[in-house]
């Protein structure tokens, strides 16, 4: 899989360039700021984009521009942005209208190599990974509290660890329960959520745009 490596910090490209090739992905190139990531896209031809969210020239939200604008551009490629701290607005500026082939997380992921490896890959096939700590942010938020409240206690945990792309047997192993029972959780979530449950819809998408269709409801009404 290529990857293209977009960061201001010359030091964190070399890094995350050394690191990523260890761990057998081929990087296409590493560029500072948003114009040369805009610039390289087309010409490297990356499946995955691993953006820094603030870069030159103001270092503010270059990474989400230029996500969206690769999104729009070349929507085959995965866009996946890493940010210092969380950010729930940027996040759903990134992740609301469709939040396939496109990842949030935390900056700090990049010192545990085998979570932002498998963040990569799954971006890369086409699903959505958000931090652990975005989706216990947007949890709080009154609107997706609403939206939830028929949710049980271990349902809203299950719908959690959808959301953060785990598959149904990596939530069993991380719950400790039987894929089957997992099985029969999603089923009840999505039909308390009015989702759709058959095998043309990714549920781990629809479960992200639970959390961001709600909160980024709250979010218009400030």
């Amino acid at each position: 899989m290529r990857v293209l490596i977009a960061d201001d910090s010359a030091l964190i490209r070399d890094g995350l360039a050394h690191a990523l090739r260890a761990r057998g992905f081929e990087v296409a190139g590493a560029v500072a700021d948003l114009s040369a990531l805009l610039a390289a896209v087309p010409v490297m031809e990356p499946d995955v984009a691993l953006i820094d969210i603030r870069m030159p020239p103001t270092f503010t939200n270059e990474g989400i521009t230029g996500a969206a604008t690769i999104r729009t551009r070349f929507p085959n490629i995965g866009v996946l942005i890493l940010s210092q701290h969380v950010d729930a607005d940027y996040a759903l500026t990134l992740l609301k209208d469709d939040p396939a082939r496109t990842g949030y997380l935390l900056k700090d992921r990049i010192t545990e190599m085998r979570i932002l490896a498998a963040a990569i890959e799954r971006v890369g096939r086409g699903e959505t990974v958000v931090d652990p700590e975005l989706v216990n942010l947007l949890l709080d938020r009154p609107a997706t509290r609403s939206r939830l409240a028929e949710l049980t206690a271990r349902e809203r945990e299950i719908l959690a660890l959808l959301a953060e792309g785990l598959t149904d047997r990596g939530i069993a192993e991380r719950l400790w329960l039987t894929p089957k029972t997992v099985e029969t959780h999603v089923r009840h979530i999505l039909s308390k959520l009015s989702l759709p449950a058959d095998s043309l819809h990714n549920r781990r998408v629809l479960a992200v745009l639970v959390y961001l269709r709600e909160t980024g409801a709250r979010t218009a009404q400030r």
